[in-house]
């Protein structure tokens, strides 16, 4: 259950950098279900990493902060932009899924 009055976000978030064949979408699902978000994460054609986020602002706001700085092990991230934040009354995902 979400904590009363921590509002709930959803962003778009793409990730460039060495960060496709290093498992960094395993990892960024790992990462988000630790901190129970919800979302998406998939390779793009031309060697990003992108998808959503949706869950409370603060938790949000850590897996933003893990996108720019961490990553998986063997990424090498240049750059992590967010893009479409809004507040949302409710998820829209079920869980944090890995599109192919």
């Amino acid at each position: 259950a979400m904590a009363e009055g921590e509002g709930l976000v959803s962003v778009d978030y793409e990730v460039s950098g060495k960060v496709q064949g290093v498992f960094f979408r395993k990892y960024t699902q790992r990462e988000a279900k630790r901190l129970g978000l919800v979302g998406w994460v998939q390779n793009t054609s031309h060697g990003t990493v992108q998808g959503q986020i949706q869950g409370p602002t603060a938790r949000v706001r850590e897996l933003q902060e893990w996108l720019r700085k961490v990553g998986s092990p063997q990424s090498c991230i240049s750059r992590a932009e967010f893009s479409n934040e809004k507040e949302i009354a409710a998820p829209e995902h079920k869980e944090f899924q890995i599109l192919k």
